[in-house]
């Protein structure tokens, strides 16, 4: 038996995993949706990028994890990534959900062109925080008008420390297991700094036919590749 633990990216909480837990559970697993500090049911918390990642190492030790199979979309791969080599031989598998990946002494605003500019113009208007998407920002990436609604009216400002701190690394991620998917409506390649790493014989690159946001577009395929790397 595995244990996920979910993180999920940018302005979400562990409701955005609620299509995803059912079937985790089903297939006999342990599986724990995290909200970050600062986001859904913890608004309001300071939080910076290194509240973040002993906000997931603290839930795995709390709860006495091992076999950890830990799930990071988007913005959350930064702190799982840091996260996964902290929690030692807890770690069975990471999982990047079209995620960014942490560079040492990199912020996730140097993953994407002109990241930093939007970021802080975003962060500047709206008392330190990075704004939720609108509907019109998640046309494109395969989600049905009920699911685009669900999503921004769930969706909560995000803490802009954790964008534009930089990440802190012991050792190359390469040496750790992982599966990286890549979700090929919010572009066919993976990032520059992702692709490095799916060189190293220890990750594998998925694709899915789907938008930036699987957990809610295609919950059911994404659950399957999850069950999957479980089994590596």
């Amino acid at each position: 038996m595995a244990e996920y633990v979910l993180v999920a990216g940018a302005w979400l909480g562990a409701w955005a995993w609620d299509d995803v837990v059912p079937e985790l559970r089903a297939a006999g697993h342990g599986a724990h949706p995290l909200t970050l500090s600062g986001l859904a049911d913890k608004r309001g918390v300071p939080a910076g990028q290194q509240t973040h990642v002993r906000d997931i190492v603290d839930e795995i030790e709390h709860r006495g994890l091992r076999d950890v199979v830990l799930v990071g979309h988007s913005y959350s791969g930064i702190p799982v990534g840091q996260a996964a080599e902290r929690i030692g031989d807890r770690l069975a598998r990471l999982v990047f959900v079209d995620a960014s990946v942490p560079v040492d002494g990199e912020p996730f605003v140097a993953s994407w062109p002109e990241g930093r500019s939007i970021v802080e113009a975003s962060c500047a208007a709206h008392d330190g925080f990075w704004a939720p998407p609108t509907a019109a920002d998640c046309a494109g990436q395969g989600l049905t008008d009920e699911q685009i609604t669900r999503f921004v009216s769930g969706a909560t400002p995000h803490p802009g420390a954790t964008l534009t701190e930089p990440a802190a690394l012991a050792r190359p991620l390469g040496a750790l297991p992982a599966t990286y998917v890549k979700c090929l409506l919010d572009g066919t390649e993976p990032s520059p700094d992702a692709a490095r790493l799916l060189t190293s014989d220890r990750w594998r690159l998925v694709e899915m036919d789907t938008g930036h946001w699987p957990m809610f577009s295609q919950a059911h395929e994404l659950s399957r590749i999850l069950l999957d790397a479980a089994a590596r």
